[in-house]
């Protein structure tokens, strides 16, 4: 017999990339950075001492809210941390979307948004984007027709790695009623120059969502945060935001990570330089791949494919070497790779050449 809400026993869940043991497995499946976290981290985690696991954390994650907002020249009052960037999905979701209001996406879009638009018992509005990727210039007007109190907004986008740029947001959130989510999972990989942070000061209605999971190759310790004016963020933080739900470790090791920009930047540069490397390559090889600004290319069939993408997504798993296929109609001819080292991503170019014939 079943327990569950009756939302709950009709959906499906969220279904994450593989995650595969061991150290022998090229994984180009789940967007992570591919280089190590900065030397400071590690100094810092092996820093930590037994009383600080032995007593709760910060309330507010305080080490790493002063790092983060001292980071975006804001008041620590504009951010709350958060485990993980899907927390505050969660968060933005129950702090203002009533239970049966819609949720508005773009589509496609992360998968994880419907799921929890189903967890909340809300139904989801989705936007189809165009063929480039590009959001359309009636987005706003449609979410306001259907009255979301929220729209969610991946940008880079994900899986296209398309950029939307600050002006497009800057309108978006002035025609929206509601409150926009700009999910910047990806940005730390933008080229530079690209900054929304700002547009907080002047939009009450836009919420930004930023990770350590990515640019920081922090996925394993789970903390992001958002950024927004005080309106949007005070409810959040002392309403509805878990109890501790950052961790002493996370807290310490965050603040670190974010202080050491001059490493981060680094590996940023080392993924965009083998971000073009790779588009460039399939390119040649008559995959159509559009300019992307994340950590992660979206590369679709040529049109004279010996094999779907499916079936060179599964050949190249066997050999151990995971991307990405999504079995969606605008995705079912694409494969998602995200960037990797110089190495893995030359033995992925090697194979799938290899599976192309």
């Amino acid at each position: 017999m079943g327990y569950e809400r009756e939302n709950i026993r009709r959906m499906a869940g969220y279904t994450p990339g593989e995650q595969p043991d061991g150290d022998q497995v090229i994984k180009l499946n789940t967007n992570e950075n591919p280089h190590p976290p900065s030397p400071k981290v590690m100094t810092t985690l092996k820093a930590i001492e037994a009383e600080t696991l032995r007593r709760y954390p910060s309330p507010t994650a305080a080490t790493f809210l002063a790092a983060a907002a001292s980071y975006h020249a804001l008041a620590p009052d504009q951010l709350v941390a958060t485990n993980g960037g899907d927390e505050l999905l969660r968060l933005a979701i129950t702090t203002f979307v009533e239970p049966g209001q819609p949720i508005g996406i773009a589509a496609p879009s992360y998968s994880l948004y419907p799921v929890l638009a189903d967890i909340h018992g809300s139904p989801v509005h989705a936007v189809e984007l165009a063929d480039d990727w590009s959001v359309p210039e009636t987005f706003a007007e449609q979410m306001n027709a259907a009255g979301a109190p929220l729209t969610l907004l991946v940008n880079p986008h994900a899986p296209s790695g398309r950029l939307t740029p600050q002006r497009e947001i800057a309108a978006i959130a002035s025609a929206l009623n509601g409150v926009l989510l700009v999910d910047e999972a990806y940005v730390d990989f933008a080229d530079p120059g690209h900054d929304v942070t700002g547009l907080v000061q002047h939009h009450d209605n836009l919420l930004i969502l930023r990770t350590l999971s990515k640019g920081y190759s922090l996925a394993g310790l789970r903390l992001g945060y958002g950024i927004g004016c005080r309106g949007l963020i005070a409810p959040m933080a002392i309403k509805t935001r878990d109890s501790y739900s950052v961790d002493a470790v996370a807290d310490a090791v965050g603040a670190a990570a974010i202080e050491d920009q001059r490493y981060a930047r680094q590996t940023w540069q080392s993924v965009r330089a083998e971000r073009e490397r790779v588009i460039t390559a399939l390119r040649e090889r008559n995959f159509q791949v559009p300019d992307s600004q994340a950590n992660f290319c979206l590369a679709r069939l040529p049109a004279n494919a010996a094999r779907p993408a499916r079936d060179i997504q599964e050949g190249l798993r066997q050999e151990g070497i995971l991307i990405r296929h999504f079995d969606t109609d605008r995705l079912a001819d694409c494969l998602r790779i995200s960037i990797g080292t110089t190495e893995q991503n030359t033995r992925l170019l090697q194979r799938l050449w290899e599976w192309m014939c």
